[in-house]
Order: C-alpha cells, then sequence, then structure tokens
C-alpha cells in the first residue's frame, strides 16, 4: 500500500464504507464523500489495485485535462485524515471498491494501516434494499459482531446469517484484530434502487453523529433528501400499481413502534440540537 508514513493521530476512529453489494443507493459511500469534503479530508493511502480487482469488471477511466493530456486513474481504495481541531481527535476515511478477490489480504492490509495511524474503533457504514416505505423515516440498524461491546454501548449484536459482503468481512476483521467494530445499515427502498438516495446518506451521517458525540456539518444534504423524496412521490401517483404498493408498505410500517416516536430518539434528536448549538 502507498501511504505518506505513519502519523500520531489524536484518539482516531476509522470510518469505512465500499461501493458495490454493500451500497444500495450509493447512501454509504456518498457519506464519506461527503465527510471527505465537508471535513477537507487529505489522503494518506492507496491500495496497490493490481492484487484485488479484476479490471473487466472495475475498468480504469481516461481522462483529458485542459491541456490536452491524457491519464488512466485506477480502481482502488483510498483512505484520507481529518483533524476536528475543536474536539481535540482525528477521523480516518476509508472510500473503497468491494474487491474481485482476495479478500482476506485486502481486509488485513487496510487493517494493518488503520491500526498504525492509531484507531481502536472501526465504523462501517452500509446499505441494503429493503420493503420500506419511501414517506417514513429511513430505518437504520447499529450492529455490533462483539457481545461485550453490544453491551457496552447498547448495540444490537448482529444475528444475520447468510451470504455477506465486503463490510461483513472488513467488520470481522476488525473484531478479530482487537478493534471496537460497529456497523451502521441503511434500508433504501427497493422500488427506487437508482442511485443516488440522499435521506439514507443523511440518516447514516446522523448515526455517525450520536456514536462518536462529534456534529457532523451536513451542508445541504436534508434539502437534497426533501427534493428526492418529492421525486419519489411524483413517480408513485404517475403509477396506481406502485402507488398502492406504496400504501401498503406504510401501513404495516406504521403498526410496529417505529423508534422515531420514542423516548430515546426524542433524546437523540435533542443532543444533536445541542451538540450543533455549541458548534
Amino acid at each position: 500500500m502507498e501511504n505518506d508514513g505513519a502519523r500520531q493521530l489524536r484518539n482516531p476512529v476509522l470510518i469505512a464504507a465500499f461501493e458495490g453489494w454493500n451500497d444500495a443507493g450509493e447512501a454509504a459511500t456518498a457519506g464519506i464523500e461527503h465527510l471527505e469534503r465537508v471535513w477537507n479530508a487529505g489522503a494518506v493511502a492507496a491500495l496497490d489495485p493490481d492484487e484485488y480487482y479484476d479490471f473487466q469488471v472495475n475498468r480504469p477511466l481516461v481522462s483529458v485535462d485542459d491541456d490536452g493530456k491524457r491519464s488512466i486513474e485506477w480502481p482502488t481504495t483510498r483512505l484520507s485524515v481529518v483533524s476536528i481541531e475543536e474536539h481535540g481527535r482525528d477521523i480516518v476515511l476509508l472510500r473503497g471498491i468491494e474487491p474481485n478477490m482476495r479478500w482476506r489480504a485486502f481486509c488485513a492490509e487496510l487493517l494493518s494501516v488503520a491500526t498504525d495511524l492509531g484507531c481502536e474503533q472501526v465504523v462501517t457504514l452500509g446499505a441494503l434494499l429493503a420493503d420500506v416505505p419511501h414517506t417514513r423515516p429511513v430505518p437504520v440498524t447499529v450492529t455490533t459482531s462483539d457481545p461485550d461491546q453490544a453491551e457496552t454501548l447498547g448495540l444490537e449484536q448482529s444475528r444475520y446469517e447468510g451470504p455477506t459482503g465486503i463490510v461483513g468481512v472488513f467488520q470481522d476483521g476488525a473484531t478479530r484484530a482487537g478493534l471496537d467494530a460497529v456497523s451502521l445499515w441503511a434500508a433504501v427502498p427497493h422500488y427506487v434502487a437508482q442511485s443516488p438516495c440522499p435521506k439514507a446518506t443523511l440518516v447514516l451521517l446522523q448515526r455517525v453523529e450520536d456514536l462518536l458525540g462529534l456534529p457532523v456539518p451536513m451542508g445541504d444534504l436534508a434539502e437534497q433528501a426533501e427534493a428526492w423524496q418529492h421525486g419519489v412521490d411524483e413517480l408513485a401517483e404517475e403509477d396506481s400499481d406502485v402507488a398502492e404498493y406504496v400504501r401498503r408498505l406504510e401501513e404495516a410500517r406504521d403498526t410496529v413502534d417505529l423508534p422515531e416516536a420514542s423516548g430515546e430518539h426524542i433524546a437523540r434528536e435533542f443532543e444533536r440540537y445541542l451538540r450543533r448549538r455549541d458548534t
């Protein structure tokens, strides 16, 4: 892995997302891209793509600059670092592509760099297609594979069984390496699977805020999420079958005790308000 050398970071946490199977509506990787932009993250490392990617599946891109010079950008996975001075800590951001081969070596190499940077906690972001209505708050599942961590943080211990993507393998590798590993998964309505889905990105970043106790600049994500919902509303109104399907999903969703209506959710929103006010 190419990098600029180990750095002494302050209480760093790694936040990671990967394109592909784990990234419905590009909601997870869009969250990392947003954090890179609003926090002015600086790149520190990049994987050698020859080791992990099939270039017939993930093809390199050719670009031409203003002077007519051509260059090739290879698909890869990169790490960047941001310093949050007012809170005296650093964040390591990982944005990558699910590899085509050598998954265990891929995770081991990334986790080795994260450990060298001093990370003791890993937060992975994911998004999946689900039977949820676009008109309701986006459900987010927060889990950990470590029973002790689940008890300490009051999180749900993952009990999923079945096929997994690189997010699951990466989280398992982090746990085996002795790191605290937490996974945030947003549910994206499967009938509007086209990218992007800013509503899911927004709620993932809000959960990152809650987990780390740090305010995250959201920029215009709230406006983008509202525009996305209005756009899907219009599409649903044009198709009676879709409109009826959405209505059934709404009824099913409203019959359960939504966490968005709970005292825990209200308290979390108030804490977020206080953090933003202090900032």
